[in-house]
């Protein structure tokens, strides 16, 4: 990849291996205990069965499962967008609070929502995201990601100019002009095609590389399969483990 954008230091690098257990001795990227997620106030209003997992610094968990099962909301209540139901929820050794500034400093995040600065240009927009969090070389910075994600002909557009799938990539770049130790991704390939969707894949592998760890809600086995380590499968009856492979099946027979 081109764009080499700023890490926090501190993480280990990945390993090559695909086990599931957080390593012993390092505190894990992720960790939940019987976490119920929902939009109602019990636990009988539940999306999905308590998930309790561990997710160790460098690796990459793909969420997969049929629509409506709450990958989306459980990966919202990851990053402290929604209270849990029940059970718990640390990232990076803490519990989830998005207030802290530790926390934003450290998690980088592209949900569902379509969120941007409306009155700036894709750059001007990228830019200030950088500098906001102190990235040095941010102006060349962000002309690679421009670059990277195919949106040369349009940095000077505002993001009312764009197209859905130009959105989405701008959204995409914004969530590598920043630091970070953990990137929580829901469906990061909606609306792009075959060529960025691989580029994304080997963007993500070179973000696990330099110990970056990824949480992906995805319906893409390709995805899954070049750059997951691990996979949760979510049913109405219950929340697996698997297998990159294990993932990759149960998509393909949704």
């Amino acid at each position: 990849m081109s764009a080499r954008s700023p890490r926090l230091t501190g993480v280990p690098a990945a390993t090559k291996d695909h086990a599931t257990p957080a390593a012993a001795g390092k505190t894990p990227a992720l960790r939940t205990s019987a976490l119920l997620v929902g939009y109602g106030e019990t636990a009988a209003s539940a999306v999905c069965p308590p998930v309790t997992i561990d997710v160790a610094p460098g690796r990459a968990l793909a969420v997969v499962g049929a629509n409506g099962t709450g990958k989306s909301t459980l990966l919202r209540a990851f990053v402290g967008l929604l209270a849990p139901l029940g059970g718990r929820v640390e990232v990076l050794g803490r519990e989830v609070d998005e207030r802290e500034a530790a926390f934003r400093a450290a998690v980088s995040t592209v949900m569902d929502e379509d969120t941007s600065f409306p009155s700036l240009t894709v750059r001007e927009h990228l830019l200030l995201l950088a500098r906001g969090h102190g990235v040095s070389r941010a102006s060349a910075l962000v002309t690679e990601l421009i670059e990277e994600f195919g949106l040369t002909d349009r940095a000077a557009a505002m993001p009312t100019a764009l197209s859905s799938g130009q959105r989405r990539r701008m959204l995409l770049a914004a969530a590598f002009v920043r630091p970070r130790r953990l990137l929580v991704l829901d469906e990061p390939e909606q609306r792009l095609d075959a060529g960025m969707r691989d580029r994304l894949a080997q963007r993500l592998v070179a973000e696990r590389a330099d110990g970056v760890t990824v949480l992906m809600a995805t319906h893409d086995p390709a995805l899954v399969q070049t750059v997951a380590t691990e996979a949760l499968l979510i049913a109405e009856d219950a929340v697996r483990r698997t297998s990159p492979k294990g993932a990759v099946a149960a998509i393909e027979a949704l």
